[in-house]
């Protein structure tokens, strides 16, 4: 992000990890509990103002199941020049086993000689939301918990950084997460230009222009004396 690289990173933060079958990822929230009743107790890690202090000059968030939202955003993310970043809220759909269930993944591997390891996802309901600029909107989990999003206004100013970070942290106090375009930097620069790199790959270059002989050699190593 701080670099300026060119790329746009999408993220689809569900705050856990799923290779670890549902623990708590550094997005959980404070005060969630996993498949097991374990509570969380560390503040979570807000991906958006990270992104915002590393100096990307493209930020938003969205909702998985707000297509009419997220998908111009990433339109847009991928036409930026410079470093793109969207906050995905997405829902995890297959870790709807609990402890204490003789049809959890846990209680049949121990009571269950099995030749392999194999899971079978039961498929979730998918979770959908429309709403419009500027007002809020709670949608329920499939674990029973309530996301409250607040979409931003149409006259959001989406050109001020440090704006932008105050407008999250007075909505997080609320405890609302702000989806839309947060930030955008109307000329922004990536790294090509912040280290005067030529247009052409450097794999289409001929010698030539690789290696232009001792004299500039020379004058580049007087430069740094």
């Amino acid at each position: 992000m701080r670099r300026g690289v060119n790329m746009t990173y999408i993220v689809m933060n569900n705050g856990v990890y799923g290779l670890t079958k549902g623990q708590f990822s550094a997005t959980a929230d404070q005060g969630s509990k996993s498949k097991k009743g374990v509570t969380n107790s560390d503040a979570p890690v807000d991906l958006v103002a990270l992104a915002l202090q590393l100096g990307a000059t493209f930020v938003a968030r969205s909702f998985s199941g707000d297509k009419t939202q997220l998908i111009p955003l990433i339109e847009a993310a991928l036409r930026h020049k410079g470093a793109a970043f969207i906050d995905v809220l997405s829902p995890c759909v297959t870790f709807n086993n609990h402890s204490g269930s003789t049809k959890s993944y846990d209680y049949v591997r121990e009571h269950n000689e099995a030749v392999n390891r194999i899971d079978f996802f039961v498929p979730g309901e998918e979770i959908t939301t429309e709403y419009a600029p500027g007002t809020l909107q709670e949608v329920t989990q499939h674990d029973g918990s309530v996301l409250r999003l607040r979409k931003l206004n149409e006259d959001y100013d989406a050109h001020d950084r440090v704006a932008a970070m105050n407008h999250l942290q007075k909505h997080h106090a609320l405890g609302e997460i702000v989806t839309g375009l947060l930030f955008v930097d109307s000329d922004p620069t990536d790294l090509h230009t912040h280290i005067n790199t030529v247009d052409t790959p450097l794999n289409k270059l001929g010698e030539r222009a690789l290696c232009p002989g001792s004299a500039a050699l020379q004058k580049i190593n007087a430069s740094l004396r």
